[in-house]
């Protein structure tokens, strides 16, 4: 009974680990790929200008594609805590 007891316990302190870790590497490569999305738009307005708006609004889009799966990530791993 003990030993039910026991394994019990280190299944849930691994799955708590497993869900940190999800969770911290969720949020930096979301992180990453909105930081890359930035500066490439950034680098893309400044080559020209004149095309500001169509530049903004792809990397909006990209950066809420970014964030959709990054929420999915996260939804996934409170599930699995």
């Amino acid at each position: 009974m003990f030993a039910l007891f026991q394994a019990a316990q280190e299944t849930a302190a691994s799955g708590g680990v497993g869900a940190g870790l999800a969770i911290g590497l969720t949020v930096i490569g979301a992180g990453i790929g909105i930081g890359q999305i930035g500066a490439q738009m950034a680098a893309g307005i400044a080559r020209q200008p004149e095309a500001t708006a169509n530049i903004q609004t792809a990397s909006i889009i990209l950066a809420a594609l970014i964030e959709g799966a990054a929420l999915f990530g996260l939804g996934l791993a409170f599930l699995k805590f």
